[in-house]
């Protein structure tokens, strides 16, 4: 606690010197605007259909097939009357 009470005394008495030396305080300074040109478009950042390179739609993965191993051991759909007695009961619980 005596510490603190003498770094405050301390600090009383040095405001006659300059300010910036030794201080803890930040320093702000203004930074250059990032445009190069007057046009809003440039500080859009690049993609979608703005985008220098090829439309990235060609450029995706063909779709996922499962390996035979996974196809076989998947089950049977569901018949129509199955799904429409399933929905029918799943209906009743919520009501």
């Amino acid at each position: 606690m005596g510490s603190v009470k003498s770094k405050l005394s301390s600090s009383k008495g040095s405001e006659s010197q300059t300010s910036n030396s030794g201080s803890n305080e930040p320093t702000y300074s203004i930074q250059p605007h990032p445009a190069k040109t007057n046009d809003p478009a440039d500080l859009q950042p690049s993609g979608g259909l703005r985008n220098q390179g090829g439309m990235e739609a060609f450029h995706a993965r063909d779709p996922y097939v499962p390996s035979k191993e996974i196809r076989d051991n998947l089950p049977e759909p569901l018949s129509r009357e199955e799904l429409q007695a399933r929905t029918a009961a799943l209906n009743n619980d919520q009501q």
